[in-house]
């Protein structure tokens, strides 16, 4: 064999042994490669149900701290709504009995800002299971259903700042002037008596520490308030320009 046969020979050997080192080194990367994969995937798992297991003791304790109210609670959600119920009577004879455009606004304003808070506690209710009374209101004549017979036989003139059926009957033969005085006369004692049921609710041992409860109480406590000073300014003004 000559030398240029020689060279040949040992740069085949060389390419072949080249060829076999990086197959080997191909194959042993593969694995590495494809036990970094699994790795990484079982760490993504891990993390999912580390994520899931989170959000189930998140759910959990939602659902926990939705439980956390009491009786005085559920009264209070209850009560309200029927006085809240009150006002929209109250409120929709503005445009029937010439009120002026000041107390049609104010009017309506109520009625949109007490349908919502009603919504607002009738969820609060039927998220934790209570009965939830539904408002049906016939002219004057105000029906709460959904809470039995016992409820319905309720007087809910008797809560704080509700009209009697008397001072109804006076508000909706008023008309124009008439009408605004006593509409804004006796609007700010219902929502003076809201004002006082938010402050028994306060009061009372143990209750309002759930979440929604205390933040729909002192959502109303402010609302009527607020209002309260808007209408007495109004009276004011009226009883001035006599």
């Amino acid at each position: 064999m000559d030398i240029l046969d020689l060279k040949s020979n040992m740069l085949f050997k060389g390419s072949k042994l080249l060829l076999i080192l990086c197959l080997v080194a191909g194959l042993s990367a593969c694995k590495s490669s494809q036990k970094a994969t699994e790795q990484n995937s079982e760490e993504i798992t891990e993390t999912s149900d580390a994520d899931d297991k989170l959000e189930e003791l998140f759910w959990a304790r939602q659902d926990s701290a939705r439980m956390n109210f009491t009786e005085a609670d559920a009264e209070f959600m209850t009560g309200m709504i029927a006085h809240h119920a009150q006002a929209l009577i109250m409120s929709r004879l503005a445009p029937e009995n010439n009120a002026g455009s000041q107390i049609q606004v104010l009017a309506a304003r109520i009625i949109n800002a007490q349908k919502d808070e009603i919504k607002s506690m009738q969820k609060w209710l039927r998220d934790r299971e209570q009965p939830v009374p539904e408002v049906h209101i016939e002219g004057l004549n105000l029906m709460i259903h959904g809470l039995g017979d016992d409820h319905m036989k309720m007087d809910h003139t008797n809560m704080a700042g509700m009209l009697s059926p008397a001072q109804l009957k006076e508000l909706s033969e008023a008309k124009g002037q008439e009408f605004d005085r006593l509409y804004l006369k006796y609007m700010i004692d219902h929502h003076k008596g809201a004002v006082t049921m938010v402050e028994k609710l306060f009061s009372t041992d143990g209750a309002a520490q759930d979440e929604g409860a205390f933040r729909l109480a002192t959502d109303i406590q402010v609302d009527q308030k607020t209002e309260i000073a808007r209408m007495q300014l109004m009276l004011d003004e009226m009883t001035a320009s006599k």
